[in-house]
């Protein structure tokens, strides 16, 4: 395992400076690095030439080689001109978290969509850090001419980058034909009427192991399960389950990838087309690990996150995860409060409780009425069978009568049409 230094830069603007730290540890272990040493600074403003300041550089540099370190990892992201001038400095190679969250999405990535959205997310990182991949080649040539001029290594960071380019707009085009397929399976979805619940949080919080809990305690297939490990993102691709749990009505709950504090802008434009589902949903299931000492934290960036994705108005639950590793919570589980639930997905404890609640919040939005809709107003038939179910469709006299289960907000809209 490659030894390495991190180092952490501590602005006046940081909020949760210790979980980042803490978090970089584990993501540089992910990517099968040894943290051997942590470096801080306190800082104001940022040291444009190096991040840190020439001081700080220099006693990197002295660590690094009395633990025999391999390589430096900054917590904060730097530019590609800090990339080079730490490297020259240092005498290592200096990546930053944006890297390691990109390379551990890349080893864990399955699908052709994941694999397609973490290229093309790679892709985006790279292009802006050409000019320092190729420092053996020359930048000066002796010729004249509007390309002779130029040395070998800028001539090489301009094909490097023509490469790049073509490579993203095929990409591009690949992912938005995959899109239209998932739009049209959304669609699908949508038509059937049955709610759609969606499981959000931060990652290693235990989405998918509540998800595996629901889908066995609704009896389904062991093959309809999700993979399931104690790191961090062990899940990339969203998974749609239908699961119809004995006494509930029927759900159609999917897993989206976990979120964590300063997620590279290039992977949340990437996955935005898997993270929709979380915009879709009539419902979210924010898991929060409670034994986490900073799950108030991954609570306020994935609060952040959604509301960067246009979901921060869509009705949540909250579910408090493996509290059977809480001493003061163990004994207390199952607890219901308001829109929260403190559980267990690992043992099960509280499935039932989760639920019922799931339950009541669902039934809330929606209201189950006869209406019947004029010919001349017939466009709202189908705008029905996709925005809620249509039980029974009969053609009267004066109208179609449709017997449904609405949103509560096309209810109180089209009230005149009710009968019964």
């Amino acid at each position: 395992m490659k030894k390495v230094i991190l180092v952490g830069v501590e602005l006046s603007s940081d909020d949760n400076f210790e979980m980042a730290l803490l978090e970089l540890a584990s993501l540089a272990k992910a990517c099968g690095r040894e943290p051997a040493g942590v470096i801080t600074q306190s800082l104001d403003t940022v040291n444009k030439p190096f991040y840190i300041g020439p001081g700080k550089v220099q006693e990197v540099k002295e660590r690094a080689e009395e633990l025999m370190a391999e390589e430096v990892i900054f917590n904060n992201t730097l530019s590609p001109l800090q990339i080079r001038n730490l490297q020259k400095e240092i005498g290592l190679p200096v990546e930053d978290r944006t890297f390691l969250i990109l390379q551990i999405f890349r080893e864990r990535a399955r699908s052709k969509e994941a694999m397609l959205q973490v290229e093309a997310a790679s892709l985006q990182y790279m292009l802006p850090r050409l000019a320092g991949m190729h420092d053996a080649l020359g930048r000066q040539g002796g010729t004249t001419g509007s390309m002779s001029n130029r040395g070998a290594g800028e001539k090489k960071i301009e094909l490097d980058r023509r490469k790049l380019e073509h490579r993203l707009s095929e990409l591009g085009r690949e992912l938005k034909e995959i899109g239209q397929q998932r739009t049209t399976q959304r669609k699908k979805r949508t038509r059937s009427g049955i709610p759609r619940v969606a499981l959000v949080g931060y990652t290693n919080a235990g989405k998918s192991t509540l998800l595996n809990a629901l889908v066995e305690y609704s009896g389904q297939k062991e093959e309809k399960k999700v993979e399931a490990q104690d790191m961090l993102f062990a899940t990339l691709d969203t998974t749609v389950r239908q699961i119809t749990p004995e006494g509930c009505h029927t759900i159609l709950l999917s897993d989206t990838v976990g979120f964590i504090s300063g997620l590279p802008h290039q992977l949340v434009e990437a996955f935005h087309s898997t993270l929709e589902e979380a915009l879709y949903a009539d419902l979210l299931l924010q898991v929060v690990d409670c034994s986490d000492t900073h799950h108030k934290e991954h609570v306020k960036v994935t609060n952040e996150t959604l509301k960067e994705l246009g979901a921060g108005d869509i009705p949540m639950i909250y579910v408090y995860n493996k509290a059977d590793k809480v001493e003061e919570e163990a004994g207390r589980i199952p607890r219901v409060s308001g829109d929260r639930i403190t559980m267990s997905a690992q043992d099960g404890t509280g499935l039932c409780e989760l639920l019922d609640l799931i339950e009541k919040k669902l039934t809330e939005q929606y209201r189950e009425c006869d209406m019947v809709i004029p010919y001349n107003d017939a466009a709202l038939v189908p705008y029905f069978q996709q925005q809620g179910s249509v039980r029974q469709l009969d053609y009267e006299e004066d109208g179609t009568r449709l017997h449904l289960v609405c949103p509560e907000k096309d209810y109180q809209k089209y009230e005149k049409y009710l009968v019964g």
